[in-house]
């Protein structure tokens, strides 16, 4: 799910959070660049530069320029997965992935700006769309994976991640991956083409609310 959040990823000390930094300010500084002036006119120089850093370290993080515009919180999705697994055995799954959404996108609403400008460079670039999509997909089925492992724990014990809990998920998990993803897409855009009307929080939430409810149809 590529969200942006100032967060520290799950674990790590003080060099790994030096290094997820500099991989924000990259990203951020893609993003930036790309939204003024186009992501093809772009270069990794010019990335590098607005970081402070040289493009020998640009290639630490990235394989591509174009990863960077695409790829803004590689961490986002491990901390959702394990704060979803950390949840309470009692919750039902779609409200542990709810808490676990929320705890991820509570900042949100702060980094407004940097959310628009990013949607805002993927429509600009169809390529760039095809290739956030790709990963997208494939935080979904990680998280599917996650979520099997929590309804075959089932017992209130912690899940495990053997090789044996591995194994591929089954429909429910990969539907309510998908579903999660797709809200907070979702969330999002509505948010942001509404941000002086509603807060995130509140768009959130009906949401989810709307999906725990079977998605009635709203009254005319």
């Amino acid at each position: 799910m590529h969200v942006m959040t100032g967060k520290d990823a799950v674990g790590g000390g003080l060099r790994e959070r030096k290094k997820r930094a500099t991989r924000a300010a990259l990203a951020e500084a893609a993003v930036r660049l790309a939204a003024e002036h186009g992501a093809d006119q772009v270069t990794v120089e010019a990335i590098s530069a607005a970081a402070g850093v040289s493009v020998r370290t640009f290639f630490n993080y990235f394989d591509s320029r174009d990863d960077a515009f695409v790829v803004v919180d590689s961490d986002a999705s491990e901390r959702v997965r394990q704060a979803f697994l950390a949840a309470p055995p009692g919750l039902p799954p779609l409200e542990a992935l709810r808490e676990a959404l929320a705890a991820e996108l509570r900042e949100a609403e702060r980094q407004h700006e940097l959310w628009s400008l990013h949607a805002r460079v993927l429509r600009s670039a169809p390529h760039l769309l095809v290739r956030n999509l790709g990963a997208q997909m494939a935080d979904e089925s990680g998280l599917a994976e996650a979520i099997a492992r929590r309804i075959r724990a089932g017992d209130g014990s912690v899940p495990s991640e053997s090789d044996a809990d591995r194994a591929t998920p089954g429909l429910y998990p990969r539907l309510l991956a998908a579903v999660a993803g797709t809200a907070v897409r979702v969330s999002v855009q509505h948010w942001c083409e509404r941000a002086d009307e509603v807060s995130y929080a509140d768009v959130f939430r009906e949401v989810f609310d709307l999906l725990a409810a079977g998605l009635p149809a709203p009254a005319r």
